[in-house]
């Protein structure tokens, strides 16, 4: 018979939700096991919400991974209830329904597209972590220059200028009595310029996968250089990602979006990406009246037709549609794809999206052009 103090039974399922968080990377220390008996003990939890903050109060999980630890939470004290709820209460992240007839097999995360010349469309969700490295000379052009050259729009309201459309009524009216009712000088309204919004959608499926890191550290780049931005991957599912980019440290940031995104380096479902993204009545919000920007090399698996409908509906809200491909290699780029081919009148822009300086440099000159 053993000697060994055992736990009391009541404790055990608190214990064990500590031995699930480190079995997925997370550091909790013994105190700090303790320090969460403790806690519930003193508290007399009534509900799990009181669990989950004690939790939060004693186990510190980093707040780059909290999204993890309410997922390990639900999943450990509500068990198949949170995982039958999990896709319908997750509204950052659309799956896109599979409409073939089981032909595809899902690619191995370490073979799928490894040359990233194919596009495949079965899903395969793989965990992505990003290198350390430092900020690239487009990167940095771009946060320097960004809040001066992106695009802007007319506020509705209105500022004092030596020139305008309107008359500064208040300050005629001011000035006529300083000056026994003679109206000396016409005051005049401009309307404020706005910064105009911008929505980034990233391909991070198996064929862009060489761009995919960059990519991600330049809309963080955009996150923090312009407030008013919205990012969003797709493959095999629509992701927002816009809360974790908020992060100012970009580590943090890029470590929060891959917990965020689980179809790295996945299929390819560009269509049903879009047709998803305007779904979804918040999400199609943000394209009204926004620069919209779409890197992706356009290898669409899917029906063309969808794809096509998405972007005709995408253009007609967006104030300018840029779709920026790493195949368009010159500024003669004809499309060869039958995917580009039928997107190609409801675009533009259809340039160069292969490298940061590419990209960089289109995104500060839309602040020049205006919608075709």
């Amino acid at each position: 018979m053993s000697d060994d103090p055992r736990l009391p039974r009541a404790a055990q399922i608190f214990v064990s939700f500590v031995a699930l968080l480190r079995a997925n990377g997370f550091s909790v220390a013994p105190e700090q096991t303790t320090s969460f008996l403790a806690a519930i003990e003193l508290l007399g939890p009534r509900n799990l919400e009181h669990i989950r903050r004690a939790g939060l109060a004693t186990l510190a999980p980093p707040p780059e991974r909290r999204a993890t630890y309410d997922r390990l939470f639900d999943i450990h004290f509500r068990g198949a209830e949170a995982i039958e709820q999990a896709d319908g209460e997750d509204e950052e992240t659309v799956r896109l329904h599979e409409e073939g007839r089981g032909e595809d097999e899902p690619p191995l995360a370490d073979e799928a597209n490894e040359s990233g010349l194919a596009a495949a469309r079965a899903e395969a969700l793989v965990e992505r972590r990003f290198a350390q490295t430092a900020i690239s000379d487009p990167l940095r052009r771009l946060s320097r220059e960004a809040p001066s050259r992106l695009p802007q729009r007319r506020g509705h309201r209105r500022r004092r200028a030596r020139s305008g459309p309107f008359a500064d009524l208040r300050r005629i009216l001011r000035d006529s009595v300083r000056n026994d009712g003679e109206v000396l000088r016409l005051g005049r309204l401009r309307r404020r310029q706005r910064p105009r919004k911008i929505l980034f959608l990233i391909d991070v499926s198996g064929s862009m996968k060489a761009r995919t890191e960059e990519n991600m550290r330049l809309a963080h780049v955009l996150m923090q250089s312009a407030g008013n931005v919205e990012v969003f991957t797709f493959g095999t599912r629509l992701t927002r990602v816009t809360g974790a980019l908020r992060l100012k440290r970009r580590e943090q940031a890029l470590s929060a979006a891959s917990f965020l995104v689980s179809d790295w380096d996945g299929g390819t479902r560009i269509g049903d990406a879009l047709q998803a993204f305007l779904a979804v009545p918040r999400f199609g919000g943000y394209a009204r009246g926004a620069a919209v920007v779409i890197v992706s090399d356009g290898l669409e698996r899917g029906d063309p037709a969808a794809l096509r409908d998405a972007v005709a509906k995408l253009s007609r809200r967006a104030w300018r549609l840029s779709w920026l491909t790493p195949l368009a290699t010159s500024p003669n780029f004809t499309p060869q794809t039958e995917a580009l081919i039928a997107i190609q009148r409801f675009v533009d822009d259809l340039v160069d999206g292969g490298s940061s300086a590419a990209v960089v440099a289109h995104l500060l000159s839309l602040g020049r052009r205006r919608a075709a």
